[in-house]
Formats: structure tokens, C-alpha cells, sequence
């Protein structure tokens, strides 16, 4: 499904990575979003170093919450990063 919020911070991600602040980033089911609250993303930093510089990035999108992957059941990647602070429709 094509969401047009979903596809601008994808954009900013592909941008991080290619300034080299990220090795990777996933969005596991993307197919099935219909908004970007509802959306779980994933990233790992090149380097610890680089995470503020990250998280100021986007912070550029509304409701920034972001934290360890601890559970690593969705990806393997390092951080979980969403647009949602708490319930939102």
C-alpha cells in the first residue's frame, strides 16, 4: 500500500544511509500500512557517534520515538524507531 508519509521518511533513511550515518534500515510489512503511526521502523548507526546526529534527522518527522531493539522478533537491526507517541489513530 502506498503511503505518502511512510515513503518521505523512507526517503530520508535512504539519505542517511547514503551520507553514511546508517548501514541498514528495514520497515517489516510495509504492504500491509495504511498510516505512519501504525508503521515499526528499523536502523543500524555506522557508529554509535553518529546517533544524535540521527535522531535530529528525524526528528524532522512528528512524534519521533526511538529506541533499542531489544526483542529483535521483527529485525535484527539495532534501534526501533516509530512516529507515534502512544496511542494514535
Amino acid at each position: 500500500m502506498y503511503v505518502p508519509e511512510i515513503q518521505v521518511v523512507k526517503k530520508h533513511l535512504d539519505d542517511l544511509k547514503e551520507k553514511g550515518l546508517l548501514t541498514d534500515w528495514e520497515l517489516p510489512y510495509e504492504h500491509i500500512l495504511t498510516r505512519l503511526t501504525a508503521a515499526i521502523f528499523f536502523l543500524t548507526p555506522t557508529d554509535e557517534s553518529k546517533l544524535d546526529e540521527i535522531w535530529k534527522e528525524l526528528a524532522q518527522h512528528p512524534m519521533l520515538q526511538y529506541r533499542l531493539n531489544e526483542e529483535r522478533k521483527l529485525s535484527q537491526l539495532v534501534w526501533r524507531v516509530e512516529f507515534n507517541k502512544g496511542f494514535e489513530l
